[in-house]
């Protein structure tokens, strides 16, 4: 360590002052050596590479304060700190802005920023956004890993009614917490599936009963497994909403909501059979009680919940509304400039089939579209040529924002793998380090046993029993939770 009035420093005064004052400095980052003269770096005088031509005059004190070591002869600074990104950070005293190089962590980055002093209003916004992904990154890291403490954790001090809620949550929500979670889970799966085969079984003219009234219905077998499934979903909700940590959030949330479609019209023809013919004619009941039983398609949305993949589909189609929005803008100028042109050109043949432009708007639908069902169709050779033309710019409509769509989805899909084997990592290296951390703490007592036994020699025995019983045991659990994380690599 080198303190202040030493030998070795042979150009420092002793009140502090320079001796022969100049008005360039060298900085050695890395073992990259940069030289940098005072008008530049006196632009940003709150940065440290300014406060070094200031330091000498206050000592090796005020030296070793900014730096990490000073040659005086060569008059030469030394950092131990990253060079790549060093020579990022100094564009902003010659171009006022900052960009980073591709292969830098983008927090690492920000931390650099902030030992040389350097405000983060001089990253360049192309770089503020990967700075802000990585946060983001990270907090969602931070979330899930606090998600399975909590989920592990116990809090003794809470009351029983408040634990029997987080195993029931824990137990519906979360299949991956214990075997009996996983054949629930399984279960519900199940359950939508019959209930969704019911649903198209039930439509079969061969399958159906005729009632008294000579109106057909569904199969009294299939009425019966259909109100077991509703009876299971009931029960399934019922529990969810009553263990949840937030229930406003509960029953706010996109899939819950899909969740009571999927059930509420089960119990609304119900009482409209029951009780609605009391209030109204039977034939209005029955459109009623028909037009709610369509309602249970929302069902098969249930599925999402209890698949990764459907869930990674939606989130890639939020992501994609703006590629979305250009897909349904070039079909919609397409379509009403290709129906006008259609009607404009067939207008004139006799047994035309283009009565009107709204009319001609199926037509170019199913044109750009490439489906052409040949209901609506042209006679004329300019209304053909208009055909093939609408067609071909139909299939450059929707081929174009396809490719950015699946580039979202892929980019997400892969991003919830990563976070999931960060956080992963996250939950071993606490572990890990929770391990070393207790054979640190029975090293440290060892040692001390060892010295006691020097003098007593019933330490000594202590010693071999503590060793043998505590620290090869650590050292055992250590192996195990590296084996873990070269496995999750």
């Amino acid at each position: 360590v080198k303190m202040a009035g030493d030998s070795r420093f042979p150009d420092v005064d002793t009140d502090g002052s320079e001796k022969n004052e100049e008005t360039e400095i060298v900085v050695n980052v890395g073992g990259v050596r940069q030289v940098f003269y005072g008008d530049n770096l006196n632009q940003y005088p709150e940065t440290r590479l300014a406060e070094l031509i200031n330091c000498l005059s206050g000592g090796y004190d005020s030296i070793f304060s900014l730096c990490d070591d000073y040659d005086p002869g060569k008059r030469e600074f030394y950092f131990d700190r990253d060079p790549d990104a060093f020579k990022c950070i100094i564009d902003v005293y010659y171009f006022g802005e900052i960009h980073m190089k591709k292969g830098i962590c983008p927090i690492c980055f920000k931390n650099e920023m902030e030992f040389w002093k350097v405000d983060l209003k001089f990253l360049d916004d192309c770089c503020k956004t990967h700075l802000s992904e990585k946060k983001e990154e990270l907090e969602e890291i931070a979330r899930r890993v606090q998600l399975i403490l909590d989920d592990l954790g116990i809090d003794a001090s809470e009351s029983r009614w408040k634990r029997c809620q987080k195993y029931i949550w824990k137990f519906l929500e979360k299949p991956e917490s214990s075997y009996p979670a996983r054949v629930i889970a399984v279960l519900s799966f199940l359950f939508i599936l019959i209930s969704s085969v019911v649903m198209c079984v039930g439509t079969i003219p061969d399958l159906q009963v005729v009632d008294a009234e000579g109106n057909r219905m569904e199969h009294p077998t299939l009425d019966s497994i259909e109100t077991a499934c509703i009876g299971w979903f009931t029960i399934e909700y019922v529990l969810r909403l009553i263990s949840s940590p937030n229930k406003l959030h509960f029953a706010l949330s996109f899939m819950n909501i899909v969740d009571v479609l999927a059930i509420l019209p089960f119990y609304v023809s119900l009482t409209l059979t029951h009780l609605g013919a009391k209030l109204m004619e039977l034939s209005n009941v029955q459109q009623a009680v028909q037009a709610l039983r369509i309602m249970r398609i929302a069902r098969i949305f249930k599925l999402a919940r209890h698949s990764s993949g459907l869930q990674t589909l939606t989130y890639a189609l939020k992501r994609s509304f703006k590629e979305l929005g250009l897909l349904l803008m070039y079909l919609a100028v397409g379509i009403f400039v290709f129906s006008a042109l259609g009607y404009t050109m067939e207008q004139s043949h006799p047994e035309t089939l283009f009565k009107s432009i709204p009319q001609s708007f199926w037509w170019a639908i199913i044109t750009m579209t490439t489906v052409g069902y040949g209901d609506i169709y042209p006679k004329t050779t300019l209304g053909k040529l208009n055909a093939a033309i609408s067609f071909l710019c139909g299939v450059i409509a929707i081929a174009l924002p396809i490719h950015p769509i699946i580039n979202n989805f892929v980019r997400y899909y892969n991003k919830q793998r990563v976070l999931e084997t960060a956080a992963k990592h996250e939950l071993e290296l606490m572990e890990l380090n929770s391990a070393e951390g207790k054979a640190a703490n029975s090293k440290s007592e060892l040692e001390i046993l060892a010295r006691e036994g020097k003098e007593d020699p019933f330490h000594c025995s202590r010693l071999k029993v503590s060793h043998s019983d505590t620290f090869i045991h650590l050292l055992s659990e250590e192996k195990h939770y590296r084996t873990r994380l070269q496995s999750c690599k």
